[in-house]
């Protein structure tokens, strides 16, 4: 047996995964041993770890199967669930990771990994043949990026995203609106995908839903905003800087 060759087999793999294939403990971790010794397996955190391609010379396993690791509950989210969908016009290198379990976060191969707290359950997937990808939903992955863009990608990155993302399910839209509960939340999605409503294909009724739960509390729309111009539909202040979108063309008159 060739343990280098079994090991390929999984992107991101344990100490217990190696011990099936020795009688004895100690045996498997000898043998772990040598093999990062050779420097033909690397660490990636405690008790994990991926092989090193002879091709490539680089890690087997990308940011998204290691993200999806960390916990059987982890999954991809937010900004690094949009660059999985291939939203993004730029690579970045944090990982957002949400998981029932927080972890700290941790640098490996050039990335970073943060734990982003959700109450939501809803809205996760497996993709099939990702060799172990979990990922929010396209509908759940805007709400999440509207919901969050004060603390991760910022309103403009946002903007640039919704603007490049089309079909969205309205009634999944709801759904994960209602699991959040926060009034706020239901105006700054009104708000922001009002104007492209119909590449989105989001009908009527999902604005008068949203509107119904705005209630009359004014807020600005992002933190950035210390000045701006009434929305009166949406009861916000929103800067002066989103009438002139990173990719353009919508219209919050």
């Amino acid at each position: 047996m060739n343990l280098y060759y079994e090991l390929l087999k999984e992107p991101v793999f344990s100490l217990q995964d190696i011990y099936k294939y020795y009688t004895h403990p100690e045996a498997a971790r000898s043998a772990l041993k040598k093999l990062l010794k050779q420097g033909i397996v690397v660490r990636i955190r405690k008790n994990m770890y991926t092989c090193i391609s002879g091709e490539t010379e680089s890690p087997v396993a990308n940011r998204y199967q290691i993200a999806c690791a960390l916990h059987p509950t982890a999954y991809i989210s937010h900004h690094t669930a949009m660059e999985y969908y291939g939203v993004c016009d730029q690579i970045f290198y944090d990982v957002y990771v949400s998981s029932q379990k927080p972890f700290k976060a941790f640098e490996f191969d050039g990335y970073t990994y943060l734990y982003v707290a959700s109450k939501c359950q809803s809205g996760i997937e497996e993709v099939r043949y990702s060799g172990g990808v979990r990922i929010t939903n396209k509908e759940r992955t805007v709400i999440d990026s509207i919901k969050d863009m004060d603390k991760i990608s910022g309103i403009e990155e946002v903007l640039a995203n919704i603007a490049a993302i089309s079909s969205l399910n309205d009634t999944l839209m709801l759904q994960y609106l209602a699991e959040y509960k926060k009034q706020f939340l239901y105006q700054k999605t009104g708000f922001l995908l009002y104007p492209f409503r119909e590449q989105m294909n989001l009908g009527n009724q999902f604005f008068e839903e949203c509107r119904k739960k705005i209630g009359m509390s004014r807020r600005y729309l992002t933190n950035e905003t210390s000045s701006g111009k009434f929305n009166r539909e949406w009861n916000l202040v929103v800067p002066d800087s989103i009438f002139q979108l990173k990719n353009g063309g919508a219209d919050y008159d």
